[in-house]
């Protein structure tokens, strides 16, 4: 025990430059991280995310496991945690503990899959909100009869093909994934085509009763 313990600290004095330069870059790496985190919130907060995804809705699904809502917080967490096993990366380099790099590079490696899920999910919430707020504000001012059908359709439509997208783009059963994301595209289509055909009947019923009151 006594040769293992002497060997141990004189390891440890031997190598306790390249451990100091691990923790100092570690540290900084958990300032930076922290930083970037606060940065990605406040980016978030500006462009209202939290705020369109509760116009949506959202909110009240939360409130019903007893969770607040804050897609931005745990959007700039994931953040965070990149940067962290980045600068953990370099310090286990610094330690040359090559085989615990390689499994935290495995990680670093996955993240831009996490990366483009996020952005994914950033585009639905938009065009969710703008199609449902254009075609049904707009159609209803036109009387159309089936706008609240088609709006919610698209409105509805974008999720699932986002949720399909993010699915597919994390690496989950990305096979039976693609088989879904194909029919739901189908599905959509035939859907927007009945309710435009549907619509359009009565906007082309309106429009020839205006030419024929012009007429008169």
């Amino acid at each position: 025990m006594q040769n293992i313990l002497d060997v141990f600290v004189q390891e440890f004095v031997t190598r306790s430059p390249d451990i100091a330069w691990a923790l100092i870059i570690f540290v900084f790496g958990l300032i930076v991280a922290s930083r970037v985190k606060n940065l990605v919130i406040s980016f978030f907060d500006k462009i209202r995310l939290n705020h369109i995804l509760r116009s949506l809705g959202w909110e009240s699904f939360f409130d019903r496991f007893e969770a607040k809502m804050n897609i931005a917080k745990f959007f700039g967490i994931i953040v965070e945690i990149y940067f962290i096993f980045l600068f953990l990366t370099i310090s286990l380099d610094v330690l040359k503990l090559s085989q615990v790099n390689t499994i935290v590079g495995n990680v670093i490696n996955y993240y831009p899959n996490i990366f483009i899920a996020m952005i994914i999910f950033i585009f639905a919430v938009y065009i969710a909100d703008f199609s449902k707020k254009i075609i049904i504000g707009k159609m209803d001012q036109e009387k159309i009869t089936y706008s609240n059908f088609l709006g919610n359709t698209i409105s509805i439509g974008t999720w699932i093909l986002a949720i399909l997208a993010i699915l597919y783009q994390l690496q989950i059963v990305q096979t039976l994934v693609l088989s879904i994301f194909i029919g739901v595209i189908s599905l959509i289509v035939l859907s927007v085509g009945i309710a435009f055909g549907l619509g359009g009947k009565d906007m082309a019923a309106k429009l020839l009763e205006d030419i024929e009151k012009r007429v008169r």
